[in-house]
């Protein structure tokens, strides 16, 4: 495995200190998934002029707060001053909104473009920058990811990365659809303008 290293954090904390931090929070698989995203974050990031350790940065953290607790959750959005309609969700949610919290409180990255590509990755939004579509997309089809149509996904996404956005958000909205579940309102928004060819 190649080793990670990010030149700029974005926080006090040195690359080694974050790798550390990330990987005492989740287990075995969940971090292996976050090395996939930023790998996949680097080559988009590439591929569409962007920052490349930037992306892989955001690509690498975006699912620190995966295993923060139902309860702990509840309390931060709570204390912290979310949206009270986020408790109306789930961590399937929470960890991308809320999850900005916890990296600002753990990992000291402050970045706003930063938190705000962890914050949409599990909603999207209607307005999203290459930031954002880099770490929404590299999350849907990093090598780990085996679905039934992954690599159309990823044959999409690599050749142009809105319609990597658009093709990602009709995966989801089916599979929210096919499994009766909620549908949160900014990714049906997200969806009317990312789908739109």
């Amino acid at each position: 495995m190649t080793k990670l290293f990010f030149k700029e954090t974005y926080s006090p904390l040195t690359s080694d200190e974050i790798i550390t931090k990330e990987k005492a929070n989740m287990d075995k698989k969940r971090f292996e998934h976050c090395i996939g995203v930023s790998k996949t974050a680097r080559k988009l990031a590439k591929l569409n002029g962007y920052d490349e350790d930037k992306a892989a940065l955001a690509g690498f953290i975006h699912d620190y707060a995966k295993r923060v607790p139902v309860e702990e959750y509840r309390k931060e959005i709570k204390e912290q001053d979310f949206d009270p309609d986020l408790l109306n969700w789930n961590r399937a949610i929470w960890h991308g909104i809320v999850g900005t919290y916890f990296i600002k409180r753990d990992l000291e990255i402050t970045d706003p473009e930063i938190l705000q590509a962890v914050w949409r990755h599990t909603t999207a939004d209607a307005e999203m920058t290459t930031l954002d579509k880099i770490v929404f997309v590299a999350d849907f089809i990093e090598p780990g990811r085996d679905f039934p149509g992954v690599d159309e996904a990823r044959k999409v996404a690599y050749n142009n990365l809105d319609d990597g956005v658009g093709y990602e958000l009709a995966h989801t909205l089916e599979f929210l659809v096919k499994n009766r579940n909620k549908i949160y309102p900014r990714t049906l928004a997200a969806y009317n303008v990312w789908s739109v060819k």
